[in-house]
């Protein structure tokens, strides 16, 4: 129904481009101490948008955000108490 999303992390040397970037995606996120902006995009499309962010003359860095590719499915303590008994 809904879209697989991903976030990606967008290092800038200025905060004055940061609006350019909502034509790749939602904006979730914008630093101004650290000048960094988090935006999602769908995760099909998100080697596409890294290139064509990172060809972006105010752009430092472009990174992707992991957290879809973690286990957030977590063991309980008792859980692991059973299995060593």
């Amino acid at each position: 129904m809904f879209p697989k999303r991903q976030g990606i992390i967008v290092w800038l040397h200025s905060l004055k481009h940061s609006k350019h970037l909502r034509k790749f995606g939602n904006i979730h996120y914008v630093s101004k101490r650290l000048k960094y902006v988090v935006l999602y995009c769908n995760m099909d499309e998100v080697d596409y948008v890294m290139k064509k962010i990172a060809a972006l003359p105010f752009v430092k860095e472009v990174e992707p955000s992991y957290r879809p590719y973690l286990k957030i499915e977590f063991e309980s303590k008792a859980d692991k108490e059973k299995e060593y008994q």
